[in-house]
């Protein structure tokens, strides 16, 4: 269980980020052992991450206090961010996002049980880290479908491009949810994130099998594909 974060808020004043400070302390409850964050500022066209083995409260007091939020806005004066609170069950090694300059992603679920060291010969992949969201990014860049190409595996995803969009998708293992506002979205794993951070928005699910990507106008683009899964996230309990 992780939290993953993504934002794209137009001319952002000091309350959107208090507002969006919020929502990562919210977030932290999913994932106390590591926070990352990747954005575009203006002092550079490559996308900038920033990631520690803390929770949120203490990663943002460092990171994300008061002095230096003006820093994370892009040369538009828009805010392009995605952000990860993990949960690990094993060490705190190769924390999200994972990223390169181009292309940044967060991800709550599993791709591959299969061991690192096999994931050249089994995926056709070269890794540098042992987080299987590299997959993940592979997969982004070599512009495949994930929801296709990894439809076995669980994915809540978001993913932050220097071209200045956001994509966000999830299969029917796991959550997701888009809180529209009146200058920007704002994705969260669950919808309880956005209520106890008080956000002033329209929250609605992420349907499953489908990519939404939105950029620095707020345009929705909507690709929906067929894996022939079903919604987890809905099962009929008996």
């Amino acid at each position: 269980m992780c939290a993953i974060i993504g934002a794209v808020i137009q001319k952002p004043t000091a309350d959107d980020f208090e507002m969006l400070k919020r929502v990562f302390l919210e977030a932290k409850i999913r994932g106390l052992h590591a926070t990352g964050i990747s954005f575009l500022p203006r002092w550079t066209k490559d996308i900038v991450t920033i990631k520690e083995a803390i929770p949120a409260d203490q990663f943002i007091e460092k990171h994300m206090h008061k002095d230096n939020l003006t820093d994370f806005i892009n040369d538009d004066g828009n805010l392009y961010m995605i952000g990860h609170c993990r949960y690990s069950t094993s060490d705190l090694e190769y924390n999200q996002p994972i990223s390169n300059k181009n292309t940044s992603v967060v991800h709550n679920g599993v791709i591959t049980q299969e061991l690192p060291e096999h994931w050249k010969e089994l995926y056709g992949y070269d890794c540098e880290t042992k987080n299987d969201t590299e997959l993940l990014l592979h997969t982004i860049e070599e512009n495949v479908s994930p929801l296709e190409r990894w439809k076995d595996a669980s994915l809540s995803v978001c993913v932050l491009s220097r071209d200045k969009t956001l994509k966000v998708f999830r299969n029917g293992k796991r959550p997701q949810y888009l809180t529209s506002l009146s200058n920007g979205v704002i994705i969260t794993s669950t919808s309880d994130i956005i209520e106890r951070a008080n956000v002033e928005g329209v929250t609605t699910e992420v349907p499953m099998d489908t990519y939404f990507t939105f950029d620095s106008e707020l345009t929705m683009m909507v690709e929906k594909v067929n894996t022939g899964n079903k919604d987890l996230q809905h099962v009929q309990q008996d």
